[in-house]
């Protein structure tokens, strides 16, 4: 057999094309240059597990010295070094795992394990492509590896400038294990400084299984427990609290919830899913970010990653990590999406199934929940077709049935108290609480017992536009002309027979004045039987849309067309049986014209809608002056 004496050093080629492959993989590949050390990390992690697994099957190779990885900034040479204890290369691993382009030793090992009769279960290898460590050349002018293997007595140093060639040559007095040495770049000096070597590994490597000890202080930077791969029972809510502030860097807040799930099927992972207690956007930060990282064996991939989760469900912070993770080479860019669907999926089943059950069993703390995030959680209506209905169990509104902010009901709530032939979901919708509860709208709703839902959140409208339909009953806005009531009972029908004043003469040319006066402004003016108090409303053309909405709509695009609206008057309100009074005389006909416009623009205002101002004010001034004339004058 050849000695180690007996291979002197040597020099190599790499593989054809392998300059142009080198530049691409430090200079395209990845997207951070931090991404250097993690993957340096990653592989000395990997040879920690494979020696970790050897000494429990092999006697022969147990010893008493900790599995450790220990990272030294050289600064005045202006070097990075990383270095392990673990299994350690021979010259002929280091040739060909080193010097050929994704090969993967991690890969080979993992096959020769599962030959072997205990099989890889005790592994958790990441490097299965093989190319991370090139990534090396993004900070690094020259590299070194040192190393020396567990089956042998006698170590190798691999070196090269990243061009077209290495070399390979005995390196005697080295322990077992591997030590990557980087000559930094100019630009990347930085890289030998503590905080960057602390700061890259709290980011990308600080759930690392094994201790990564900064040389300089003999101090272990990845002191930080990777909760989630614990059993549930063995995981304190102190831990669980601590960990989230670990994660979000807020030493002080605790989350509403969390969700810890160990999957194994169809799909292996682990998930810590948070709940902060405040939404950053309802505060005024703008929009959150995702905030769910994705790990590969507890390396983290990559931060905020937006595929986990639905873009309602954006403001929940965690770490999902995935033995079934297949990566492409650079570990950014997911190579088989169909494995984060299911991941995302089960996610999204297990987030719904917690809040379902916190509704359910603890109404107050989830209206904690749905004051921070309901918002966020109505986006789902919209746009996400599959998960609507379930969301849509999840929705609270104000309802005339409590008329308390702080006892909203639900959707299905409202279908459990609907009236003997009711058909439709009632509501409406307006610019705050107060006007909702002002328009005259509900009178007759609330003559009748029907239930109404108010409507305050603008986006509440556009939920209801795309939802439509919840438990087979449409959702329908109270303020459109065709709206559609039960019929009433035999006591309703009393009551409102009791209620009605004898037909008043006359009303026929109100309501003809009125129409002239309005003109374009209205397409119809009728008698209500919806009125029971008001002396007008203004109502929204059958199968429009409803007010709010085509407010909201005219604010966010000038040249939105509004539809055509009615305007409904009660016949049995005292101004209206005047005005009727007034009518037999034509000279009163420009004084109940303007009556009419001041009518119309009364009801606006109730909407929370001002048209004509300068008229509107001119037309209040002019009742004012005609009333104080009518007025005798107090001599003084």
């Amino acid at each position: 057999m050849e000695t180690t004496a007996e291979k002197p050093s040597q020099e190599f080629a790499f593989q054809a094309e392998i300059k142009q492959l080198l530049h691409l993989l430090a200079h395209s590949l990845y997207q951070s240059r931090e991404i250097a050390l993690r993957e340096l990390i990653s592989n000395a992690s990997d040879a920690l597990d494979k020696m970790r697994y050897l000494a429990l099957t092999d006697e022969t190779q147990r010893d008493d010295a900790p599995l450790e990885i220990v990272i030294e900034g050289r600064k005045d040479a202006h070097e990075l070094a990383i270095r392990d204890n673990g299994v350690g290369m021979t010259r002929d691993e280091l040739v060909t795992n080193l010097g050929t382009i994704a090969h993967s030793g991690s890969l080979e090992f993992l096959k020769a394990a599962a030959r072997g009769k205990d099989g890889p279960t005790a592994l958790s290898l990441i490097g299965q492509f093989g190319v991370g460590f090139y990534s090396a050349f993004m900070i690094a002018d020259r590299v070194r590896v040192r190393s020396r293997s567990h089956t042998e007595a006698t170590g190798w140093e691999w070196e090269s400038d990243g061009g077209g060639s290495f070399r390979v040559m005995p390196a005697e007095g080295l322990a077992r294990g591997t030590e990557v040495v980087l000559h930094l770049k100019d630009d990347a000096h930085d890289f030998a400084e503590d905080w960057k070597i602390q700061n890259i590994v709290g980011r990308y490597s600080g759930f690392v299984p094994h201790p990564i000890k900064l040389a300089s202080t003999g101090e272990r930077i990845n002191r930080q427990k990777p909760i989630w791969v614990e059993p549930r029972s063995q995981v304190s809510d102190e831990e669980y609290t601590k960990f989230y502030q670990h994660l979000t860097h807020h030493a002080e807040e605790s989350p509403l919830w969390h969700i810890h799930l160990a999957a194994d099927s169809p799909i292996q992972f682990r998930a810590l899913v948070y709940c902060p207690p405040t939404s950053t956007e309802r505060l005024g930060f703008g929009r959150d970010e995702h905030g769910l990282s994705l790990c590969a064996k507890r390396i983290l991939v990559q931060h905020d990653c937006r595929e986990l989760l639905p873009e309602w469900l954006r403001f929940l912070r965690g770490i999902v990590d995935s033995e079934d993770l297949p990566l492409n080479v650079s570990r950014e860019t997911l190579q088989d999406n169909s494995v984060i669907r299911k991941i995302r999926t089960s996610l999204v089943k297990h987030v719904l199934d917690k809040l379902d059950q916190q509704a359910a069993d603890a109404p107050t703390e989830y209206l904690s929940f749905y004051r921070q995030f309901g918002t966020t959680m109505k986006e789902a209506i919209a746009r996400d077709p599959m998960h609507r209905d379930r969301v849509a169990k999840l929705l609270r509104f104000t309802s005339s049935h409590a008329d308390d902010p702080e006892k909203p009901t639900s959707l299905t709530e409202y279908v459990a108290r609907m009236a003997e032939g009711q058909k439709s979901i009632y509501y409406l919708g307006g610019p705050d609480l107060t006007a909702v509860r002002k328009s005259p709208s509900l009178e007759v709703f609330r003559r009748r017992g029907l239930e109404v839902l108010y409507l305050s959140d603008p986006v509440d409208e556009f939920v209801m536009s795309a939802l439509h339909v919840f438990d087979t009953k449409p959702l329908v806005s109270i303020d459109s002309a065709d709206v559609e009531l039960p019929e009433e009972t035999k006591d309703d029908a009393e009551k409102a027979k009791a209620a009605e004043t004898p037909a008043t003469a006359g009303l026929d040319r109100v309501l003809s004045l009125f129409r002239e006066a309005l003109g374009s402004r209205v397409t119809e003016v009728r008698e209500s039987k919806r009125l029971t108090e008001s002396p007008c409303c203004l109502l929204n053309a059958e199968g429009g849309l409803s007010t709010q909405m085509q407010r909201m709509l005219k604010m966010a695009n000038q040249n939105f067309v509004t539809g055509g609206r009615l305007l409904e008057i009660n016949p049995s309100s005292p101004l209206i049986r005047r005005l009727a009074t007034l009518s037999a005389n034509p000279e009163h006909d420009m004084f109940i014209r303007q009556c009419g416009l001041q009518l119309w623009s009364n009801a606006l205002i109730l909407e929370g809608a001002v048209l004509e101002p300068e008229e509107l004010v001119a037309r209040g001034q002019s009742f004012m002056e005609e009333a104080a004339e009518k007025r005798s004058p107090i001599v003084t």
